[in-house]
C-alpha cells in the first residue's frame, strides 16, 4: 500500500485506510460465507469511520452493535434494521426501547434479568421483542485473557447451568420471540480448533435444549477470527474460506436455521495504518528510544493488553538498529514496541504502525487533551497506482487542529 505523505492539508499522526484492500477483503469474506449460505454482520465496534462502514454496507453485510449509539449509527449509515443485531451485557432501558422501536432483527440477551426487563419494556411499548440468548459455552479461545469471552465464569453470556431456565422464560413470554442462540468465544483467535470445539458444543445444545421445538430459526456464532499482526503485508487476507468451512463441516442444525457471524477485526484490521512522525530520539543507559507524535490515545491496544503491531520506517534506509518505540503521553504504558529493529531512525522520520484498521481509531481517547488524529483515504486502481491526490487527501478529521 502506498503512503500518503503529510502536507499542509493534514498533520501527523493520522490513520490511513486502503479502501482497495478493504474491498478485496470484503469480497473474499462475503464469497466464502455465501458458499454455505451464511450471513456476516460487521462488528461496528471495530471501526465506525463512515468511509469504512459505507464500503462494508455496500457489500451487503449486516451490522453487529454493542450500544444504542451503534444501533443508531448503523441505521443512519443505511444498514437495514432487519440486518442489525444488538448484543451487550448492560443495555439501558433507552437502548432497548430504541432497538424495539426501530424493529431491528434481534437483541442478544445475556442474563435472565435482562430478559425480564426487555419483556417489561416490550409490554409497555406493545411490541414483541425478538431475542436470542447468548450462551457462555465454556470453550477456551486460547487468546489474551481480556478478549476471551466464552469461559465458564465470565461477565458475558448465560452459564450452561442456567440456560434452560432462561430459554423457558423466553419461550413462554407472550412479549418475547425467541429467535435462537448466540455465541462468541473471543477475539484474535488464530487457530481453527476452538471454532471446531464450538460447533460440537452448539450441536449438543441445539438438541438438548429442544431449540427446534421452541421455534428457533437463528444461530449466531459470533466472530473471533484473528489476523496476522507480525506479517501484515505478507498475510493481508485472513483465511475466511477455511474458517467458514469448519462450521460447514461440523455444524448439525436444520437447514432452515439461518447461520450468522459477527466479524470485525478480520474485515478491517489490515486495511489501516497509523502514520506517525518521529519527534525525538533518546539514548538511555541500555536502550535507545524513538519518541513518536502518536501515543496510546491514538492506539490503545498495546497499553491495554500488550498487543504487538508491526512497525516500519518509511523514510530511512540506513543500517538497522534496536529501538523502543514510545509515544508522548504522560504514562509509562505509552509504549508501542520494545526491542525492535528499525533502520537508523531520526527526528522527522515517518513510521507506519500496521494493522490499525480495527480497535484503533474507534478506541481513540482525548487523554492529555490531545487533538484527535485525522484520516486519509487511499484508493488504488487495478494496477496498484494511487488515485489522484484530491481523493487521497480526503480528510475525515475530527479535531485535527494544528496546521
Amino acid at each position: 500500500m502506498s503512503i500518503f505523505h503529510p502536507s499542509e492539508n493534514i498533520s501527523t499522526p493520522y490513520y490511513q485506510y486502503d479502501l482497495a484492500l478493504l474491498r478485496q477483503t470484503l469480497q473474499h469474506a462475503s464469497e466464502s460465507a455465501a458458499v454455505h449460505g451464511y450471513k456476516i454482520h460487521y462488528a461496528m465496534k471495530a471501526n465506525n469511520n463512515p468511509a469504512i462502514t459505507d464500503t462494508i454496507r455496500d457489500y451487503g453485510l449486516g451490522a453487529d452493535c454493542v450500544s444504542g449509539n451503534e444501533v443508531a449509527e448503523a441505521l443512519r449509515q443505511g444498514f437495514p434494521a432487519r440486518e442489525i443485531v444488538y448484543a451487550g451485557v448492560g443495555k439501558s432501558d433507552k437502548e432497548i426501547e430504541l432497538a424495539l422501536r426501530e424493529d431491528i432483527l434481534c437483541l442478544n440477551c445475556e442474563s435472565l434479568e435482562e430478559l425480564q426487563v426487555t419483556e417489561e419494556i416490550a409490554r409497555g411499548m406493545q411490541k414483541i421483542a425478538p431475542v436470542a440468548i447468548r450462551v457462555n459455552p465454556g470453550v477456551a479461545a486460547n487468546t489474551h485473557r481480556y478478549i476471551t469471552t466464552g469461559l465458564e465464569e465470565n461477565k458475558f453470556g448465560v452459564h450452561l447451568s442456567q440456560l434452560r431456565e432462561v430459554l423457558d422464560f423466553a419461550s413462554e413470554s407472550p412479549w418475547l420471540q425467541l429467535m435462537g442462540l448466540h455465541f462468541h468465544i473471543g477475539s484474535q483467535i488464530t487457530s481453527l480448533q476452538p471454532f471446531e470445539m464450538l460447533t460440537t458444543k452448539v450441536n449438543d445444545l441445539w438438541q438438548t435444549m429442544n431449540m427446534d421445538e421452541r421455534g428457533a430459526t437463528l444461530l449466531n456464532l459470533g466472530g473471533g477470527l484473528g489476523v496476522d499482526y507480525d506479517n501484515p503485508e505478507g498475510n493481508s487476507l485472513p483465511p475466511f474460506a477455511e474458517y467458514f468451512d469448519v462450521f460447514a463441516r461440523h455444524l448439525q442444525v436444520p437447514g432452515h436455521v439461518k447461520v450468522r457471524f459477527e466479524l470485525g477485526r478480520s474485515i478491517v484490521a489490515q486495511c489501516g495504518k497509523l502514520i506517525t512522525k518521529v519527534l525525538y530520539t533518546k539514548k538511555g543507559v541500555n536502550r535507545s528510544f524513538v519518541i513518536a507524535d502518536a501515543g496510546m490515545n491514538e492506539l490503545m491496544r498495546p497499553a491495554l493488553y500488550q498487543s504487538r503491531h508491526h512497525i516500519t520506517n518509511l523514510t530511512s534506509t540506513k543500517a538497522p538498529q534496536i529501538y523502543d518505540v514510545v509515544g508522548p503521553v504522560c504514562e509509562s504504558s505509552d509504549v508501542f514496541a520494545t526491542h525492535i529493529e528499525l533502520p537508523q531512525t531520526g527526528r522527522g522520520d515517518l513510521l507506519a504502525i500496521h494493522s490499525c484498521g480495527a480497535y484503533s481509531e474507534s478506541m481513540m481517547l482525548l487523554y492529555n487533551m490531545r487533538d484527535r488524529a485525522g484520516v486519509v483515504l487511499v484508493n488504488e486502481n487495478s494496477h496498484g497506482h494511487m488515485a489522484d491526490e484530491a481523493y487521497m487527501s480526503t480528510v475525515l478529521s475530527k479535531g485535527n487542529e494544528i496546521s
